[in-house]
This record gives C-alpha cells, structure tokens and sequence, in this order.
C-alpha cells in the first residue's frame, strides 16, 4: 500500500510498504518494516546519513525497524581505525589472501550467479519456507539500488565461488549481502568477505564499515559481534561495546 512522505530528507522518500510481519529471526514475534522509496539515487554523502541513522537497503529501498516492542535488532558498524582481528580473524586472513582472487565492479545478474545464491540458501539452510529466486528476483534484491553499490566477486582459479554486495559512501562502507559456494565452507569466506571490506574501507580512508542489524543470543546475527571493537545503534546513538 503507497503512503504518503514519511519524514523530511533529501532526496524526499515515500513509504511503500508499512504493515506487519513475522519476524524473521526471532520465532513468536511480529517485524515491522517500513519500505521507503527515495524519489531519486542518493549521494555519498546522503547514504552515509542514512546509514548513520541505523538504515539498511534492500534493493531500491531503505528501511529501518519499527518492531511494537521490541528492540533486539541493533545496526552494527566497525570503526575501522581501531579494529583488531582475533587470532581466527588474522588466520582466516592469511589463508584467503593465498587462495582468492578478487574482482571488483557492478552488480550483475547472470544465470551462475543466481545458481550459487540458491546454493548458498540451501545448503546452509536459511530459506526456511522459502522458495528459489529466479534473475528478476535476484536482480531486485542485489543489482537494484538506490545509491553508490559494489559487487565483490571471490575467485579460486577461475571459479566463482562467492560474491558479495556493498554500499559505498563518502565516509563509510554497507555490507549489504554475501553468499559462497559451501563447498568451501572450510576457507570461512564470509569471515574473509567481511575483513576484505575492512581492508578496502580502509585503502579507500572510510571510516566505518556497517554490518547491518545484530541480534544478541543464539541467532544467526551474533556472528557480527566477533569484529571488535564494535558500535551498537541503541536508543538513537552509537554506542561502543568493546575495545578489545
């Protein structure tokens, strides 16, 4: 359902969509998710205001939660002067800067790239109750956009074997989405994926890398609480979580 302007921004956004959902992380509870639309492509600079503000983007549209009472996804971000990889971390590093080669361009739709995301679904099982995307599907979720976006692609020889999605601001990197062939999960590259982009943040002198919404406990966001130290977005501000 289209509703009307939501807040005052630049560029101006309409909400698309406003209703309530299941929650599709935490089993028992309803999401609200606010879809807006901005009216034209944003800048650098406007991205990294959004992103300072706790959204995420999912093709052409921003949002943010608006759960009724409940507050357990909280927007992550690396300050990427002072982040320190564990001993794991430094490992999986070491190993994916001898194994992948990388290529880094626009996003694309292809046949192989849509086979590897269903894959990826698959196999570790996160597509409960969900059925296989197809190119237009694929193409509205991960080369759509409203703003500044990378593809990362991950290479073994010359096998695909993951890519991964990024937005791009002035002052600060979005990892939007990543997936890999889990024939290689031994080689961890989601872990890796994440540290590359720490990497180009900063080659690229940006200042925070956001990982999206992270949700304490035994839930398949906790992941992101291992890159420290870390920022969690409570109650409207950044806050630090750990400076070791």
């Amino acid at each position: 359902m289209l509703n009307s302007m939501r807040e005052a921004r630049t560029p101006p956004e309409v909400v698309v969509h406003d209703g309530l959902e299941n929650c599709p992380y935490l089993p028992g509870r309803l999401s609200r998710l606010p879809m807006r639309y901005p009216l034209r492509a944003l800048s650098r600079s406007e991205m990294d205001e959004r992103l300072a503000a706790g959204d995420r983007r999912q093709g052409s549209f921003l949002y943010r939660t608006a759960c009724p009472g409940c507050q357990a996804c909280q927007p992550l971000r690396i300050p990427i002067a002072t982040f320190r990889p564990n001993k794991t971390q430094r490992r999986v590093w070491r190993n994916g800067e001898s194994l992948f080669r990388i290529e880094i361009g626009e996003p694309t739709v292809e046949p192989r790239r849509v086979e590897l995301y269903n894959l990826h679904k698959r196999q570790r099982n996160l597509a409960r109750g969900e059925s296989s995307i197809d190119e237009a599907g694929y193409s509205a979720f991960l080369v759509d956009s409203c703003c500044e976006t990378i593809e990362i692609r991950y290479f073994i020889g010359t096998e695909l074997i993951g890519v991964a999605t990024a937005d791009v601001g002035r002052t600060s990197m979005s990892a939007v989405y990543c997936y890999f062939n889990p024939a290689y999960s031994r080689h961890s590259p989601g872990v890796y994926s994440v540290l590359h982009e720490i990497d180009l943040c900063r080659k690229w002198g940006l200042v925070h890398l956001y990982l999206g919404f992270y949700i304490a406990g035994p839930t398949r966001m906790a992941y992101k609480a291992n890159y420290r130290p870390h920022e969690l977005f409570i109650d409207g501000r950044w806050e630090l979580q750990d400076s070791g």
